[in-house]
């Protein structure tokens, strides 16, 4: 349950936009899936925050930009509304994540299911990280 002074915010420096780390990431980082989820993460020590996440969704899949950009926007949601006990789990051990999330279904999803997988992936995360 989160605590009362606890804020649910997403500001420009939790997103992933370094190119450097993305390509590393990309590179050298471990994944596994949570389907629809691929997630795709690597322990960083250039970051300025604990956490930073990247969301991406194939346009193979979905060809026009209106549904890519909506998924993308509730991936960003649940993921905003439920990553705080990640980021104070790698506060505690004072360790730096660079998180990626690629959307792979090929069905327009449901807010509810995003916030089950989100939620899932980030508990999974949160396991691999204790």
């Amino acid at each position: 349950m989160p605590g009362i002074n606890e804020r649910f915010t997403l500001n420009a420096n939790e997103r992933l936009k370094s190119r450097k780390i993305i390509q590393q990431l990309f590179k050298e980082g471990k994944s596994f899936s949570h389907i629809p989820l691929r997630v795709m993460y690597l322990e960083t020590d250039t970051q300025i925050v604990p956490l930073q996440a990247g969301f991406t969704v194939s346009t193979r899949n979905f060809k026009k930009a209106v549904d890519r950009n909506l998924i993308k926007r509730l991936m960003r949601e649940c993921y905003r509304l439920q990553k705080n006990d990640l980021k104070n789990s790698l506060e505690k051990n004072s360790r730096m994540l660079a998180v990626f999330f690629i959307y792979t279904g090929n069905k327009m999803p449901v807010y509810e299911d995003i916030v089950d997988k989100m939620g899932g992936a980030l508990k999974r995360l949160e396991k691999i990280f204790e």
